[in-house]
């Protein structure tokens, strides 16, 4: 499970004494452990998806972050924001492409955006941007 890797990504990161690696994966794990116990409540457990899509939320705050250092001219943290996106990225599954998700959007029967959305979310959650697959809804 990503979860278990994660785990061991962090140990690895303390033995080598890897500060922004450690850091990083403190945060992550903090946040998945929120939303474990959140299911937990519910009485589902977590997934490979439920972790996919934490990390998927981590690098979307951490671009923004790294654009507003970029603005004040903060290198050094600009840097650091980039390996930590280098090593969250490692743990995404291959995201679909446009041409992939205008194929499966042409193979459905009923292409209505409540419907094309909803399939997505349902088969293909943690490894498509729900964004893009509106934009290429709209332009088909």
């Amino acid at each position: 499970m990503l979860y278990d890797d994660i785990k061991k990504a962090n140990v690895e990161a303390m033995k080598n004494k890897d500060t922004v690696a450690r850091s990083f994966y403190s945060v992550l794990l903090n946040k998945i452990l929120l939303e474990s116990i959140n299911k937990r409540e519910k009485g589902e457990e977590i997934v490979d998806a439920d972790v996919s899509n934490i990390i998927q939320k981590m690098i979307k705050e951490l671009n923004e972050e790294k654009e507003n250092y970029s603005k004040v001219g903060n290198t050094e943290q600009v840097d650091t924001i980039v390996k930590q996106i280098e090593i969250a990225s490692k743990y995404l599954p291959k995201m679909l492409t446009e041409e992939e998700i205008a194929t499966i959007i042409a193979s459905l029967e009923d292409k209505s955006i409540g419907n094309v959305m909803k399939h997505f979310k349902t088969n293909y959650n943690g490894t498509v941007d729900m964004r893009l697959v509106q934009e290429v809804l709209k332009r088909g």
